[in-house]
């Protein structure tokens, strides 16, 4: 009785055994017949403003279902064409990672469209101790002094002009895989051509500084600046307005020698009737 149940185990055993490897190779076969197409990836990692030839490119299988948008099947169709983002290796190589054909390699091919490039001098303080690098956001603050108003000293001001200007490079280097800091002496900012004059006068005027900010933070703030007054908690005093009243024809009056006040008088009035002058003093 007992080897009856034993090989009824073993029988059962053999079954489900034999049950998944069919199971398996049906499943093998079916993945071996998933369409595939041909699929142009980098070979090695492309760094931005790189002109692509053959060397840097491959081609791979890719299932047919799943191939991305703008990939390319011949490798000839690249030929020349400047890549405008970095391209790791082992990634499609996209029609929107691509400058427009006939680019020339270089910065200028990284550059979006309406938008120009303006480097500024900078040190290891205004360049955030080297941490604004390709690729990341920066907010561009000046101080300087403000123009003098009548009988006013020109007021020390902080404010920021821009905000939200990506750093294209650091000193002659574009490639944004690094995050190690790099204290340079120039940095290239991507601005419209609005804010390359805002830049361009406030450089001239000023002293500048850089603020790094989140990447994904767009939002802007507007402020009004701070002052050297408002920054010490000082109360600035209005200037006071002197109003004049102009009349319609001048008075003439005449030249009559005006008495000192006296000595012990505490107020004294100065009264004008009919053109002369007469000091009163209480």
């Amino acid at each position: 009785m007992k080897n009856i149940k034993a090989i009824g185990f073993l029988f059962l055993a053999l079954l489900i055994g034999l049950a998944a490897a069919v199971y398996a190779a049906g499943w093998v076969s079916r993945q071996g017949n998933i369409a595939s197409n041909k699929v142009v990836v980098a070979a090695v990692d492309i760094e931005l403003g790189s002109k692509v030839n053959p060397q840097m490119l491959t081609t791979t299988d890719w299932p047919s279902g799943s191939i991305p948008p703008g990939a390319f099947k011949d490798i000839k169709e690249l030929q020349d064409r400047v890549v405008k983002v970095s391209v790791l290796r082992g990634d499609a190589v996209l029609e929107r990672k691509l400058a427009p054909a006939g680019t020339q390699g270089g910065l200028s091919a990284v550059i979006a469209e309406g938008k120009r490039a303006m480097t500024v001098r900078v040190n290891d303080v205004v360049g955030v101790a080297g941490f604004a690098l390709p690729g990341n956001y920066v907010d561009v603050m000046v101080n300087a002094q403000q123009d003098k108003a009548k009988g006013e000293e020109g007021k020390q001001i902080s404010k920021t002009v821009l905000e939200h200007v990506l750093v294209l490079a650091v000193a002659q280097e574009s490639s944004r895989d690094d995050t190690k800091p790099k204290v340079v002496s120039a940095v290239t900012l991507e601005l419209t051509l609005e804010d390359s004059e805002k830049l361009d006068l406030a450089r001239s005027v000023g002293t500048l500084s850089l603020v790094l900010r989140n990447q994904v933070d767009k939002k802007t703030v507007a402020t009004t600046g701070i002052t050297k007054s408002q920054l010490f908690g000082e109360k600035e005093v209005p200037p006071t307005a002197v109003k004049v009243v102009a009349t319609g024809k001048p008075r003439v009056f005449t030249s009559r020698p005006v008495p000192p006040p006296a000595a012990a008088a505490a107020e004294c009035v100065e009264v004008i009737h009919n053109g002369s002058r007469v000091l009163n003093c209480f």
